[in-house]
């Protein structure tokens, strides 16, 4: 659309988190993300492989989702250690609901789709993939003030 290559999933028949995965490991740069639930540790593992490789990755997930035992991604990305990865709970008193990863202010993924295995196998779910550096930008700046107020 207007120059902009927009992919477009639906789960449970289309292999979404393959598509993501495939995203994920093309980064060169940075990956920002903010998640409402995020249990899926393959995500986590290519992030953490990610930041092995020099690549910046940081992102937000929901408190109360972690507080709720989704918290495998949580425990896997903080207990890497790297110096290039950070990762902190969200701050607001309401849900933060968003399921984005922007990746090298390039690329956006996002969507109704969680980073759950739910999300993947069972739920009606969508995820659009936008190649868009004006799209990521606006979705940067949201994940900047999200991360401004979230918890260390």
């Amino acid at each position: 659309i207007n120059e902009t290559v927009i992919e477009n999933y639906f789960s449970p028949d289309d292999g979404v988190a393959a598509h993501i995965l495939d995203t994920l490991n093309s980064a060169q740069a940075s990956i920002y993300f903010m998640a409402f639930s995020f249990t899926r540790t393959d995500f986590a593992d290519a992030l953490i492989k990610k930041a092995q490789s020099g690549v910046t990755v940081q992102g937000v997930f929901e408190t109360r989702q972690i507080a709720a035992g989704g918290d495998a991604a949580w425990d896997a990305l903080t207990a890497a250690g790297l110096a290039n990865l950070r990762v902190r709970q969200d701050g607001n008193k309401y849900n933060l609901h968003s399921k984005v990863f922007i990746i090298d202010q390039q690329i956006v993924v996002m969507g109704s789709y969680n980073f759950s295995r739910n999300a993947e196998e069972n739920n009606d779910e969508n995820v659009l993939i936008l190649h868009s550096p004006e799209i990521a930008a606006a979705y940067y700046a949201e994940w900047q003030k999200v991360w401004g107020e979230a918890g260390r």
